[in-house]
């Protein structure tokens, strides 16, 4: 065969792309040679002139048929006809084609023949698209290289609503979103379609997904419009890509995002309906793909390219009506569009209206739209467009009048929010819920999937099935509605039907309620709820199942780490109840306690405080209050405490807490008791009280085993803080046995994520450090802080903990560095986030002191380390266990400077207090008396100096052994250094 004759061109009209490069793909592997040609109709002149460059390349021509006689008038597509048949005439045994369409052909594209290939499996249509072209099919080829068979989904998809079948026109806007994606090779790239509400910025993206789907390994769809609900879906990408979960939203959203960014695969992101870019652009990935954003707001141009999306062309909208009513001619379209002004989204409703009111002329019709008024028709004018109120109202009336069943639905429909109505949850939902015409309706499936269908028809919400209770049947399981239609209809409502309905709605979502947020099996379910709350009127409702439920939606969040949204709802919850059922109402309080828990988790501890303390003031003032809620008011306000670095008062709330619940709720076997507990235990511990905190540490974990068992999460936690005290107490080798079972038992009972076992890892690395094994440390350190990285940010306080002590164990195996740049990083981080005087702020700011004078910066190191001693002192007072190992450090860097006698006068005064608070048996004491026998030796004063190191060898060797390398360090007289350790709060 001759080079002329094997050669085939494939032409597509651009929307076929991937069909045509799939095809392109099979006759190259079969062997021949191939030219790929777009070839846009609706850009040329309908001449035979205009086919001579397709007709003068060699060998066959293979034409892919779509849609695109659709988007042309009558003129041009008769004239189309004629040159089709011209070439069919004159060059038949050189044209073949293909039809990828699902719609109905026009003769002039029957006459064609074209092979259909829509519905085959991939190895069908290879046999049809070689036979075409003369081309015996090979014998073995392997169709999973190459482009994927574009009737195949990506094998990651999510979301994505149905295609349009009546989509039409778009083109240019098509070509200018593939294009900035083209341009931006194998970087990422986002764009942004902007424009007014309705003017089909949703149908667009919808489209170019479909369209170009083929070219993506994984496509996922947001509904975007709501934050709480963008965020879960987005974390629902997880489990598609093979991400291990976690409990936390935010980590979850993280690996993802760090997935894409790493993949290979081409991806797709589609956030629908992002107004807010502020709030939802920390969902963008990083990565090589691709995001698509919908919205109306001009902000998104600082994170995406711009894509304007206009009202349609007039042809476009002749194309598009004559498709949404046949009964149209190309001038009656023409004209309905001139009177809707090209607006795709009135274009769609008034042209089905028409559709289904044959009887009405269409003259008539156009003539009460355009010149019409709202009132006329039973409506009052609303602040939408005149033209979008009058053609809704004819649309409301006509459903009032003659499809009761549907109007009566919608009006329920409203009661949610728009962008993914729950349609499962009214079929769920008790009859007793709803109206009882509605319960009628749901109950008799006919019925409910024709008032569905009638809606979807009449008014362009759009119906996503999913799987029904038979595995062969599909049911409807959510509606999407457009946000103007939905607010017409809400305000066209009348107050009866507006409580009546929403009144039902709040109905559906209380029977909705798992009654369960700690359950990782329930969150699906309150994600699909919280959006719901506000449109359904729930956060104004006194009914107390209602505001149970808005409770459980508030415990959700928290317990998914979703804290921005979650003090959003107990906020909203708080303004609404408090002024309605006072101060002590135990809803109230609930909110309140909740609200500043957000807060805190927030960072915004200076809010939760006064959240706090305003709450702890109103139940004092209060004449009845249940004691559970002091206690919860004071068990809340000193962790708040806690976190501002205020360990005394938090003491105290907590003692007045633990006592009331002793006395109230009962001792060692409730479990709130033991909470309160254990958080006194942590803030004495903070307070560097280590041996008392660890006895009632001990205490709680013994009552927890014998009430909850050894592996139940407060039994491990109780654990943790225990074997976290033995370390600080300098016992080394009891602290990293507890800890090692203690840490293998998280990894069994909880995610490997959790912060938990994330903790308890970290503690082992700690433990490991301390007792000399600093490789183990390093590994199991490092894997805890790309975790957190990972999943939580570098701002995190988990991550912020982690890479504090991290720096110092780089410093400690001579990565000095490393170890100053992750250093000064962390110290740096916890000053903007705390202030520079909260102990966390000071202590990490003598840490990069200890590894300034390292780098040989020891004038500057001596300066802040001075500093620090002053300021620690300040935060947490002279005797405190972090003000002495400042004071520890001081010595250090006096004596590197060369002042002997200042560090000898410190180190005395540091050991005394060490030796007061501590213990004489302390590694702190011990150490610096260690430093005081160096000095002192340096001073001549070697009597002094040698008893000094006879103690602390007699000592050092009964506390770690004559072999620890803690021993060995300083029995080889090296400076002693104290390291600051951030505690878990």
């Amino acid at each position: 065969m001759t080079a002329e004759r094997g050669h085939v061109t494939v032409v597509f009209a651009g929307q076929s792309e991937s069909w045509a490069k799939w095809i392109d793909h099979q006759m190259r592997s079969a062997g021949r040679a191939t030219t790929l040609v777009r070839w846009n109709p609706l850009r040329r002149p309908a001449t035979s002139e205009a086919l001579g460059e397709l007709l003068s390349a060699p060998g066959r021509i293979l034409l892919v048929i779509d849609d695109w006689h659709e988007q042309l008038d009558r003129d041009r597509f008769d004239a189309w006809a004629g040159v089709l048949k011209q070439l069919l005439a004159e060059h038949g045994d050189r044209v073949a084609a293909v039809s990828v369409t699902a719609q109905p052909m026009p003769d002039a594209v029957i006459a064609l023949a074209p092979v259909e290939l829509r519905g085959l499996r991939p190895e069908a249509a290879r046999e049809r698209v070689l036979g075409l072209a003369g081309i015996p099919a090979p014998d073995a080829l392997d169709l999973r290289r190459g482009p994927r068979f574009p009737d195949d989904p990506p094998a990651v998809w999510g979301g994505v609503p149905r295609r349009n079948r009546r989509f039409v026109g778009r083109s240019e806007l098509l070509e200018q979103v593939r294009g900035v994606f083209g341009a931006a090779g194998r970087d990422g790239a986002a764009v942004a379609l902007r424009g007014p509400s309705g003017n089909g910025k949703t149908q667009l993206a919808m489209e170019y997904v479909h369209r170009f789907a083929g070219e993506y390994d994984i496509v996922w769809w947001i509904s975007a419009a709501q934050r709480v609900t963008a965020r879960q879906q987005f974390a629902e990408l997880a489990p598609a890509m093979g991400v291990p979960g976690t409990g936390d939203l935010s980590a979850t959203i993280k690996a993802v995002q760090r997935e894409l960014d790493g993949t290979p695969r081409p991806w797709l992101l589609v956030l629908d309906g992002a107004d807010d870019p502020e709030r939802l652009g920390g969902l963008v990935p990083d990565g090589r793909g691709h995001v698509l954003v919908t919205t109306h707001r001009g902000e998104w141009s600082a994170h995406a390219e711009v894509v304007e999306v206009p009202a349609f062309e007039r042809r476009e909208s002749v194309a598009f009506a004559r498709r949404r009513a046949a009964r149209l001619t190309d001038d009656e379209a023409g004209r309905l569009a001139q009177v809707v002004e090209d607006m795709p989204l009135l274009l769609d409703q008034t042209a089905a209206w028409l559709e289904l009111n044959p009887g009405v002329p269409v003259n008539d019709y156009i003539r009460d739209i355009r010149d019409g008024k709202p009132d006329r028709f039973g409506v009052m004018a609303s602040g939408h467009h005149p033209k979008y109120e009058v053609a809704w109202a004819k649309l409301v009336n006509m459903l009032r009048e003659r499809h009761e069943p549907a109007w009566q639905l919608l009006n329920l429909l409203v009661c949610f929010a728009h962008d993914v109505v729950p349609v499962r949850l009214l079929q769920t939902a008790r009859p007793a819920d709803l109206p009882l015409e509605l319960a009628e309706l749901v109950a008799e499936p006919s019925s409910w999937n024709t008032a569905l269908r009638r809606l979807s028809e009449i008014t362009s919400m759009r119906i996503e099935y999913e799987q029904g209770p038979r595995l062969d049947t599909q049911t409807v399981g959510t509606v999407r509605m457009h946000r103007l239609f939905h607010r017409f209809v809400r305000s066209v409502q009348s107050p009866g039907d507006a409580a009546r309905y929403s009144a039902a709605a709040r109905r559906v979502l209380v029977s909705a309620d798992p009654r369960d947020s700690a359950s990782a099996g329930t969150w699906a379910r309150y994600s699909t709820i919280i959006p719901h709350l506000e449109p359904s009127g729930a956060l104004e409702s006194p009914d107390d199942e209602v505001r149970d439920l808005v409770l459980n939606c508030v415990e959700y969040l928290r317990m998914r780490g979703e804290y921005q949204d979650g003090w959003t709802l107990s906020r909203l919850a708080v303004d609404s109840w408090r002024p309605r059922f006072g101060d002590t109402d135990r809803r109230v309080l609930v909110a309140v306690h909740q609200l500043g828990n957000m807060l805190r988790r927030l960072g915004r501890y200076t809010e939760a405080e006064e959240v706090g303390r305003e709450n702890l003031r109103r139940l004092r003032d209060a004449r009845e209050v249940r004691p559970i809620e002091l206690i919860r008011a004071k068990d809340g306000l000193g962790g708040t405490l806690m976190a501002l670095g205020r360990y005394t008062e938090a003491r105290t709330l907590f003692e007045e807490a633990a006592a009331s619940a002793a006395q109230e709720l009962g001792g060692e076997n409730v479990p709130r008791t033991l909470s309160v507990r254990s958080n006194l235990a942590v803030a004495i511990g903070l307070q560097g009280h280590y041996a008392e905190a660890l006895a009632l540490h001990r205490r709680v974990f013994e009552a927890r085993v014998q009430l909850l068992g050894g592996k139940d999460v407060a039994t491990l936690n109780s654990a943790l803080r225990s074997a976290w005290m033995l370390r600080l107490l300098g016992r080394y080798r009891e602290a990293m046995t507890i800890q090692g079972h203690n840490s293998r038992v998280h990894g069994q009972v909880l995610d490997r994520n959790h912060s938990q076992t994330l903790q308890a890892e970290h503690n082992l690395a700690l433990c490991a450090r301390r007792d000399g094994d600093l490789q183990f440390a390093h590994a199991m350190m490092r894997g805890v802080r790309e975790k957190l990285l990972r999943r939580r940010g570098a701002l995190h306080p988990e991550t912020l903990m982690v890479s504090c002590d991290y720096a110092m164990l780089l410093r400690q195996m001579d990565h000095t560095a490393e170890a100053r740049e992750l250093a000064e990083l962390t110290a740096a981080q916890y000053t903007s986030q705390l202030g520079p005087q909260h102990p966390y702020s000071v202590g990490a700011r003598d840490n990069v002191a200890t590894v300034m004078r390292d780098s040989g910066d020891r004038r500057a190191a001596l300066e802040l380390s001075l500093t620090t001693v002053r300021e620690m002192e300040q935060a947490v007072g002279r005797d405190h266990p972090w003000a002495i190992g400042c004071a520890k450090n001081g010595v250090a860097a006096l004596a590197a400077t060369g002042d002997t006698d200042a560090a000898a006068a410190l180190g005395r005064d540091a050991a005394e207090r060490s030796a007061r608070v501590l213990g004489e048996e302390h590694i702190l004491t011990i150490s610096l008396r260690a430093g005081l026998a160096r000095d002192l030796a340096e001073l001549g004063e070697h009597a002094e100096a040698e008893t000094l190191r006879h103690d602390v060898a007699a000592r050092l060797t009964a506390l770690l052994g004559p072999d620890h390398p803690h021993t060995r360090y300083i029995l080889e007289r090296h400076r002693p250094y104290w390291d600051f350790e951030p505690q878990p709060i």
